[in-house]
C-alpha cells in the first residue's frame, strides 16, 4: 500500500516525537484523518468540543509539557476557530504548531465552499512561519521548518495541506534543482552575552543598596541561580504572572505578583529600589516599575527582539537566563548590609497577615478571597494549577503559594477568558500522572468551560492520576470587568452587559457522571476542595461567592477608594455591599495581624 502525504505528516510528526494532537474534525482534514485509522491512533487524536478548545489544549500541552503543542483543523470555520488560541500562544511565547485544512487546489480561487485565504488569516498569528504545501516533495521541509520555528522563536506556526494534497502519494524531495531536502535534528544550543555587557551589568548592580528583581517565565530552569543572586544582592523578587512558579513562595524575600493583581510588597518594592534587574520578563506595565531616574536597571532575555522596551535599562543582557546568570554571579560583590533586605522580609510577613485576615472576612454568601486561601494548604505537591482571566486571577495570583514541584500558569499577555479548563486538559495530557486544578469564573465557565468538561469526561481514563478539579467561582458577574468599570470609568455596573444567568455547574458536572459539589456556606468551603481532591476522577466544585468583595490593585490609596466609592454610589445596584466589603478589605492594612471584622 502507497504512503499518502497525510501518512507522511503523521509519521514525521512521530519522528519529531509529537505524542498528541489536539483537534476537531471536518472533512477538510479527512485525508488526515484517514491516515490517523491507518497509523492506529498515533500520535493521539484528542477531540475536543471546539477548535479554539484544540488550540488552548495545545497551549497548556507546551506550557506544563516544556516541548511543542500540536492542534489540527479543517479549513474555513475550523482554521477561523484556531485563532484566539494561537494568538494565546504567541502573545505568552509558547511553540504551538497548527496543522489545517484547505479546499481542494482546483477549486482554490473560485469562492468555494468554506474557502478562506488562510495565508492573509495567519499571516499575523503565525507570522514566524505559515505556509501551504501543495506538492508531496514540499512537505518535509515545510513541516520541519514548522516545527523547528515553533521551537527557536516559541511562537505558533501553521501548516496548510489542501484536502486533494494529503491524498497525494508521497515522494520524497530528490537530488534536483529546486528542490529542498529536510532533516529532523534540532540540536540545543544557549545564547551568552559577552563579558564586556557581563561586567558592565554589574557594575550597575554592584551600585546599589535596594536592589530588586523582577522574574517571568523566562527564569524557568534557573531557579537556583535567581536564588543565589538574590541572596547576593540582598534582594526582593517580585514575579510577572507567568513566573509564578519559578521560584518558590515560601523565600521570605518573594514578594509575589506584580501589577494591578499583584501584591502590596511587590509594589513596595519597585517604589522604592534603587537597582533593578529583570529576568526572563517582558512585563509590560510600566507604572509598575521604578520611576524612570530613580533606580538603575538591568534586562536578562533570550530573545534580543524583546529587550529594553519596557524600562530604560543601561545594559540588555541578551541570552539564556541560567547561562547567563552563572557568568554575571562571580562579578557581584557579596559584602552588603541587611537593612534594604530585613525591610523587604518584614512587607512580605505583613502583607501575609494582611492577606490571611482579608480571607476570612464576612461576606455574602462566601468570600471569593477564602476559596483560594482555604485550598492553598490543600494542594498536593506536584500540582499544576491553571488560572482563568477574571476576578479568579486576582486570588490565583495573590492567596496561592507556589512551592517546588508545582507547576501553574495563564493566559498572561493575551488575558483572554475560556483558557483554564482547556489549559488543564492539555496539562493532563502532559503529565497524566499529577493531579491538575483548574480555577474558573462562572462567565469563563460559561464560555467555554462547561463544553470541555464533556472532553475532561470522555478522556477520564487516558490519566494515570484521572484528577482533573475545576473550582468555579459562581457570583452571577462577570466580575473583573465590573469592577475595572467602577476603578477606571467611575461608572456603577450596567447589568445588562454584567449580569449572567446562574447556571447549576455542580449539576451539569453530575449529569456527565463526573462529580459536583455545590458549595453555599463558608465552613463548607474547605470540604469541598477536598472532596474534589479525593474524587476518583474529574470534579466541578462550585462555590457561591460574594460579587461585592474587590479586588483592591495594591497601590490603592484610601483617597483612591474614597473617590471609586463617591463614583459609585449614584447608582451601582451593588452600591451599599460594595463599598462596606471594599473598606473592611482596605482597613487590614492597617490592623495587627489577626484583627478581623
Amino acid at each position: 500500500m502507497s504512503t499518502t502525504v497525510a501518512d507522511h505528516v503523521l509519521q514525521r510528526l512521530r519522528e519529531w516525537g509529537v505524542e498528541h494532537v489536539f483537534g476537531y474534525p471536518g472533512d477538510g482534514i479527512n485525508g488526515l484523518l484517514a491516515a490517523w485509522g491507518r497509523a492506529e491512533d498515533r500520535p493521539r487524536f484528542i477531540q475536543s468540543r471546539h477548535e479554539e478548545m484544540s488550540a488552548f489544549e495545545a497551549v497548556g500541552y507546551a506550557k506544563f509539557g516544556g516541548g511543542l503543542g500540536v492542534c489540527a483543523a479543517t479549513s474555513g470555520p475550523g482554521a477561523i476557530h484556531l485563532l484566539n488560541g494561537l494568538y494565546d500562544a504567541k502573545l505568552d511565547h509558547v511553540p504551538v504548531l497548527a496543522i489545517v485544512g484547505q479546499t481542494h487546489r482546483t477549486a482554490m480561487g473560485g469562492s468555494y465552499q468554506q474557502e478562506v485565504d488562510l495565508h492573509t488569516l495567519f499571516k499575523d498569528v503565525a507570522s514566524d512561519f505559515v505556509e501551504t504545501v501543495t506538492v508531496p516533495e514540499q512537505l518535509p521541509n515545510v513541516l520541519d521548518r514548522a516545527i523547528r520555528t515553533a521551537y527557536a522563536r516559541r511562537a505558533p506556526t501553521a501548516v496548510i495541506i489542501p484536502g486533494d494534497v494529503q491524498d497525494l502519494d508521497y515522494s520524497a524531495p530528490t537530488h534536483e534543482f529546486k528542490m529542498v531536502p529536510s532533516s529532523l535534528d534540532r540540536s540545543a544550543w544557549t545564547a551568552i552575552p559577552s563579558q564586556e555587557s557581563l561586567e558592565r551589568a554589574a557594575e550597575v548592580l554592584n551600585s546599589g543598596d535596594k536592589a530588586a528583581i523582577l522574574i517571568g517565565q523566562g527564569a524557568a530552569g534557573a531557579q537556583p541561580e535567581v536564588e543565589r543572586i538574590a541572596e547576593l544582592l540582598g534582594a526582593g523578587v517580585a514575579k510577572a504572572l507567568l513566573g509564578k512558579d519559578v521560584l518558590s513562595d515560601e523565600l521570605p524575600y518573594v514578594t509575589g505578583a506584580i501589577g494591578l493583581l499583584g501584591t502590596r510588597p511587590s509594589y513596595e518594592l519597585m517604589r522604592d529600589c534603587d537597582t533593578l534587574l529583570t529576568i526572563g520578563s517582558s512585563f509590560p506595565y510600566t507604572q509598575f516599575m521604578p520611576e524612570f531616574g530613580k533606580a538603575r536597571a538591568v534586562q536578562i532575555d533570550i530573545d534580543p527582539h524583546m529587550v529594553g522596551m519596557r524600562y530604560p535599562y543601561e545594559v540588555n543582557l541578551v541570552g539564556d537566563a541560567k547561562a547567563t546568570l552563572t557568568r554575571l554571579i562571580p562579578l557581584l560583590d557579596e559584602d552588603r548590609g541587611r537593612e534594604w533586605y530585613d525591610t523587604v522580609c518584614a512587607n512580605v510577613a505583613r502583607w501575609r497577615e494582611v492577606m490571611e485576615s482579608r480571607a476570612h472576612l464576612s461576606a455574602d454568601p462566601i468570600n471569593p478571597e477564602y476559596v483560594a486561601r482555604a485550598l492553598d494548604p490543600l494542594l498536593p505537591g506536584n500540582a499544576m494549577v491553571t488560572s482563568d482571566s477574571g476576578s479568579a486571577a486576582n486570588w490565583y495570583a495573590r492567596h496561592l503559594t507556589s512551592r517546588p514541584g508545582m507547576r501553574s500558569s495563564l493566559s498572561g499577555t493575551l488575558a483572554t477568558m475560556g483558557c483554564g479548563v482547556p489549559y488543564a486538559i492539555g496539562a493532563k495530557f502532559a503529565h497524566p500522572d499529577r493531579p491538575a486544578i483548574a480555577l474558573v469564573g462562572d462567565g469563563a465557565m460559561q464560555m467555554n468551560g462547561l463544553a470541555e468538561l464533556i472532553t475532561a469526561a470522555k478522556y477520564r481514563d487516558r490519566w494515570e492520576d484521572p484528577r482533573l478539579v475545576v473550582g468555579v467561582w459562581n457570583n452571577h458577574d462577570l466580575n473583573q470587568v465590573t469592577w475595572e468599570m467602577r476603578a477606571m470609568e467611575g461608572a456603577p455596573s450596567f447589568l445588562p452587559s454584567q449580569e449572567i444567568p446562574d447556571v447549576p455547574y455542580a449539576a451539569f458536572a453530575r449529569s456527565l457522571g463526573l462529580t459536583g459539589i455545590r458549595v453555599e456556606k463558608p465552613e463548607d468551603v474547605e470540604a469541598g476542595w477536598r472532596a474534589g481532591l479525593e474524587a476518583d476522577g474529574p470534579a466541578v466544585i462550585e462555590f457561591l461567592t460574594d460579587p461585592a468583595v474587590p479586588p483592591i490593585p495594591p497601590h490603592a490609596t484610601w483617597e483612591q477608594m474614597e473617590a471609586t466609592a463617591a463614583s459609585i454610589l449614584k447608582g451601582d445596584s451593588d452600591r451599599t455591599s460594595m463599598v462596606r466589603q471594599g473598606l473592611k478589605a482596605k482597613i487590614q492594612e492597617f490592623l495587627p495581624g489577626h484583627d478581623r471584622p
